[in-house]
């Protein structure tokens, strides 16, 4: 091989234009390909017994090579936030999990890796579209879609807003055809029969989150009668006002409403102080009466007690009972009154006097 490049002037790629020995050129010679596949055969010949005359392995080789490539075009990863779909001859076949998956080359099968952990969004009742550029999001409604009979005969404007994942990536892609179609009417569908069974001021008030619960229960039931591998996160109402052409009065109502109630609330708590404060004096009224009674009671017994136990010492000795009754009956009486004692036996005209008033009063004074 070295004396066939020296024969065509020491280039593998063959003499220069004009069959010079290339001294005289101004540029790089084209390759030959011909030589190329050539040189290549011969090559590969050499590592086959019999040189070439058993061409034919190469090609055997290369098909071996081509066969190996093919098989291992069968290899691909599901990353974590996906999961694996696997079509054989474009039907659906099985489902696999995040990692690195195989299945059989194309076109035998082939594989689909949707997202399935991507939280998507459907509004019912409007719709809002952000400005590029801009953060302000201008929401325009859709009456059609969001008025609704209440169970008291009333009309509400509602605008609620549905939060979903892929849960069946197999189902989600081949049971339905239209997904987002199809949760915004198992949606709409759900919260019509929601609102036909509430009142209008439990759907304006407090009853939002129950209405949320409801719906999404019922939503997810039908999606699942279809088989549409999708689950439900979240319903979120992003409004409940009554309808635009009466929303005046409404409020004009709400107003008058919230003043009763703020009356009643006034009430509630002047009744609520006076009735305690009225019941804590009748109580004290009952209580002094008990007393009195019970002081009654008791002075009464204790003068029964005490006019039985003299009338028991009178009929043991009536003179001594007597004077002793009379001298603590004068002694009741004459108790406040000044007194002077002087006594009737003292004789030689002297009168013996004893000033009792002051004496007291010197006593009191030291």
């Amino acid at each position: 091989m070295v004396d066939d490049f020296k024969s065509r002037g020491g280039s593998p790629w063959g003499s220069p234009p004009g069959g010079g020995n290339g001294s005289g050129r101004k540029g790089p010679t084209p390759p030959d390909i011909e030589e190329i596949i050539k040189n290549l055969q011969d090559k590969i010949n050499k590592f086959f017994p019999g040189g070439a005359s058993k061409g034919g392995k190469p090609i055997i080789f290369g098909l071996l090579f081509l066969l190996i490539v093919w098989g291992l075009s069968g290899l691909y990863r599901v990353l974590p936030d996906e999961q694996g779909v696997v079509l054989r001859f474009g039907k659906f076949a099985s489902t696999t999990q995040p990692g690195l998956n195989y299945h059989l080359p194309f076109p035998i099968e082939t594989a689909l890796t949707p997202k399935v952990t991507k939280v998507n969004r459907m509004d019912i009742g409007f719709r809002s579209e952000r400005d590029s550029g801009f953060t302000s999001t201008a929401v325009a409604d859709v009456p059609e879609e969001s008025l609704m009979l209440t169970g008291d005969e009333n009309i509400v404007n509602i605008d609620f807003s549905v939060f979903w994942v892929i849960k069946d990536a197999g189902n989600f892609l081949f049971k339905i055809q239209d997904p987002a179609t199809t949760v915004k009417a198992a949606a709409e569908t759900a919260m019509r029969e929601v609102i036909a069974k509430s009142k209008l001021q439990s759907i304006l008030t407090e009853g939002r989150s129950k209405i949320e619960n409801e719906t999404q229960e019922i939503a997810q039931s039908l999606l699942d009668e279809y088989e549409s591998g999708i689950q439900i996160t979240q319903v979120q109402t992003q409004k409940a006002d009554p309808p635009d052409q009466v929303i005046d009065a409404f409020r004009d109502v709400q107003a008058a409403r919230a003043d009763m109630e703020r009356a009643k609330n006034e009430a509630e708590a002047y009744q609520n102080d006076v009735i305690p404060r009225a019941r804590g004096a009748a109580a004290k009224i009952l209580q002094e009466a008990e007393a009195y009674k019970k002081q009654v009671v008791a002075a009464a017994e204790g003068e029964a007690s005490r006019f039985l136990a003299i009338y028991t010492e009178y009929a043991k000795a009536k003179e001594v009972t007597q004077e002793r009754m009379y001298l603590e009956t004068m002694e009741k009486v004459l108790a406040d009154i000044d007194k002077v004692i002087i006594d009737k036996n003292a004789g030689s005209g002297v009168i013996p006097y004893l000033p009792l008033p002051e004496l007291g009063q010197k006593k009191a004074t030291n």
